[in-house]
């Protein structure tokens, strides 16, 4: 029987989807509703964590009470929406989704980014063909990527994806937790959420371009299979 082909879960928020920019201002928007003080690109790469009240947390100096968090997040998700039509695939990724395809490789999407929202988002960019599962969050926000992890790679054992030849790519610490609670490996990527210092924290290879992380994502695979 041949070994399971490389496979990559891509993150989309901030990875394949550049949406910082709108992150940041409706970010901001909604804390100017709230009474907080607006923040800056290198504050929010630097304080950002999840699950996505730990944030808040490092901002107010104190844990959000359920009514306040309940009330920032709607307010956020509301002010990001309105920014989303602006927002554009991260420089480079149709040629690097098609080439990953074209070899004969599996990808997906893992997103915290709402399901119902996510799918048509995707197929709107015309790139749904080239992945053998979408899969956005089907909860209330403000948790981690490490359960939906495990129940996308399971979903996809049906395709001969196994955790041993997979690899996450995203831009955040949870996604290399989440990685790592499903036997994936993982390669951070700094274009989104997180400071090349933040993403460090998590032990696995940190790159600076998506074409360096397809690449060293392919050399993670094919090692972890032959082990």
């Amino acid at each position: 029987m041949p070994p399971p082909r490389p496979h990559i879960v891509w993150d989309w928020n901030g990875t394949l989807f550049h949406d910082l920019d709108a992150t940041i201002r409706a970010t901001n928007t909604a804390f100017a509703e709230v009474g907080l003080e607006p923040i800056t690109l290198e504050q929010y790469r630097a304080l950002y964590r999840v699950p996505v009240p730990r944030f808040y947390e490092r901002l107010m100096g104190r844990t959000p009470t359920q009514g306040e968090w309940e009330v920032m997040d709607g307010l956020f998700h509301h002010h990001y929406k309105a920014h989303l039509s602006a927002c554009d695939l991260t420089e480079g990724v149709r040629e690097l989704l098609h080439g990953w395809h074209s070899a004969g490789r599996s990808q997906s999407i893992l997103s915290m980014h709402g399901h119902d929202e996510l799918v048509p988002l995707v197929h709107g960019f015309g790139i749904a063909p080239h992945f053998l599962r979408i899969d956005g969050r089907d909860g209330p926000s403000g948790g981690t990527k490490a359960e939906h992890m495990v129940r996308h790679l399971a979903a996809l054992e049906v395709h001969g994806v196994r955790p041993s030849t997979t690899v996450v790519i995203g831009d955040a610490l949870d996604d290399a937790l989440a990685a790592r609670s499903a036997g994936a490996g993982a390669v951070l990527y700094t274009g989104g959420s997180h400071s090349r210092a933040g993403l460090e924290e998590a032990g696995v290879p940190v790159v600076d371009s998506l074409t360096e992380a397809v690449s060293l994502a392919e050399r993670l695979a094919v090692g972890r299979a032959a082990s």
